[in-house]
């Protein structure tokens, strides 16, 4: 029985973790643009020159 109060104090001790870094995400900015790379893909090939072929 002891196993189970040491396994629900590593999850909650681990949900604090991610919880924290998801704050710390936030506060620095990881998320401000959310149009860039969606489209990011999009842009990133040069154009072919229709010579070269």
């Amino acid at each position: 029985m002891s196993i189970i109060y040491f396994l629900i104090g590593c999850s909650v001790l681990l949900a604090l973790l991610f919880l924290g870094a998801f704050f710390w995400a936030q506060k620095s900015g990881q998320n401000d643009d959310l149009y860039t790379p969606s489209v990011r893909i999009l842009l990133d090939d040069e154009p072919v020159d229709e010579e070269k072929k």
